[in-house]
């Protein structure tokens, strides 16, 4: 059958900016909530390796958002995924990652490659004239990249506005401005974005913001008038995925300590044949009977104090363990596993004592970037985001590398992987769907199979 045949044709954008910090969460999500709450489906996505802009995202649509990402992700995940929203939605929106061509692969790449036309959101709060060289420049940059317009973004009042859309060389580009004010603003703190979660406001912050952007020239557009993507329907995938953990259950720690989860994770793991059961530790959940365990990244520091009177669990993962029974710890997950974790106040905390050592959070970034990890004769990809580090005697079973890393000579090795009996932890965040063999060989009772580091 010709894949054209099953082409589908909707409203579709990527929200972009010249920086992070410009407002692209706050307006792609603003957007959302706004042709949600009109009754509209709505399906989003987050562009790059992202925890915490899905969550508001997330929030506005109503539904899971997967990421997207050449590399990472790969392109003909892009493509099905992005063909399955568009096939229930009327809207699909994308949100960009940093700067719009910052990155390899960038925003700009993923837009160009997808036909996705660019939606630019500025920061305008300290210029006038020199917004409408930053629209031009993001707009011409790269010849042919797919354009939907410029919003200008924490803008001082009327005259201001007047002023910026009278910089722009095409009026035609101008959607609008949103206000200063901190009504609607998103706040942040060191991993990114705050999680929805940890807001008793959060959706009223998306309504102020969807009721900001309906009085824009963005807002007040009809779907039709928006810009409309044709979906080309993606091949077939080469091979169904082996039920490689089939029979067995997966108990996957999820709360505001552990909460950096993909949702394709979890569809991997199902696709795997996995039963999956969740459970808290915050809560003082008890662990629940399982064959494994996975403690996904999230923010161990910020509940350091609660996660180290969790005697229960403690005590609980440590007769999981010593049953031979795998535990796969990422980041925040395996901070918890060491002896002690010291705040970035010098506090220190007593964790877990499954792995030995100690980690200490810092104020600046310690890892950022692609990475990927050779399992069972497998490339797992994925990426690493934090702000520790880790003080340990364990020697490294492997470690990651970064993308083409392979071929550079003297190239630095990545994050550390530990294999110490069957617990299996790194800073490395997977991707599960980019390699669901490698994946089950992370939750699987036999040698993790990994080069020697």
């Amino acid at each position: 059958m010709d894949a054209a045949l099953n082409a589908i044709t909707t409203a579709a954008v990527l929200v972009a900016a010249p920086a992070s910090g410009q407002g692209k969460t706050t307006v792609a999500a603003a957007l959302a909530r706004l042709h949600t709450r009109q009754g509209r489906t709505v399906r989003a996505f987050k562009c790059g390796p992202d925890f915490l802009d899905p969550h508001w995202l997330a929030l506005a649509t109503g539904a899971p958002v997967h990421s997207l990402d050449l590399w990472m992700t790969g392109e003909a995940d892009c493509r099905q995924r992005l063909h399955a929203a568009a096939a229930e939605a009327d809207l699909v929106i994308v949100e960009g990652v940093m700067g719009l061509f910052d990155g390899d692969p960038s925003a700009a790449d993923l837009a160009e490659r997808l036909g996705l036309p660019v939606l630019a959101v500025i920061d305008a709060q300290a210029m006038a004239g020199t917004f409408g060289a930053l629209a031009f420049g993001l707009q011409n940059f790269r010849p042919g990249l797919p354009w939907a317009g410029v919003l200008a973004n924490r803008v001082a009042g009327e005259r201001h506005a007047g002023m910026l859309q009278a910089a722009l060389r095409e009026p035609e580009q101008w959607l609008g401005a949103l206000p200063r004010g901190a009504n609607f603003a998103l706040p942040e703190r060191h991993l990114g974005l705050v999680a929805d979660g940890d807001l008793a406001d959060a959706m009223r912050r998306l309504d102020a913001a969807a009721d900001a952007l309906a009085a824009t020239p963005l807002g007040q557009r009809s779907l039709d008038a928006l810009p409309q993507v044709r979906f080309e329907a993606p091949p077939p995938p080469v091979a169904a995925i082996a039920p490689l953990l089939a029979g067995r259950t997966i108990a996957i720690a999820r709360d505001a300590a552990f909460s950096f989860i993909y949702p394709a994770n979890l569809e991997t793991l199902h696709a795997l044949g996995a039963r999956l059961v969740f459970f808290s530790p915050l809560a003082a959940d008890p662990l629940p009977a399982c064959d494994a365990v996975w403690l996904p990244g999230g923010y161990p520091e910020l509940h350091a104090r609660a996660l180290a009177d969790a005697s229960d669990m403690r005590s609980a993962l440590g007769a999981h363990v010593a049953a031979g029974k795998p535990i796969w710890a990422e980041c925040g997950g395996m901070m918890a596993l060491f002896d002690a974790l010291v705040t970035s106040d010098g506090e220190v905390h007593p964790m877990w004592n499954l792995l030995p050592g100690r980690v200490t959070m810092h104020k600046r970034l310690a890892g950022l970037g692609p990475q990927q990890l050779h399992v069972g004769g497998h490339a797992l990809r994925g990426h690493t985001f934090h702000y520790s580090t880790c003080d340990t005697p364990l020697m490294p079973a492997a470690h990651t590398a970064r993308p083409g890393a392979e071929a550079m000579a003297g190239a630095r090795a990545g994050e550390a992987f530990f294999a110490q009996g069957p617990v299996r932890a790194s800073y490395f965040h997977a991707w599960f769907a980019s390699s669901p063999e490698a994946t089950a060989h992370l939750f699987d009772t036999g040698p993790i199979g990994v080069p020697h580091g």
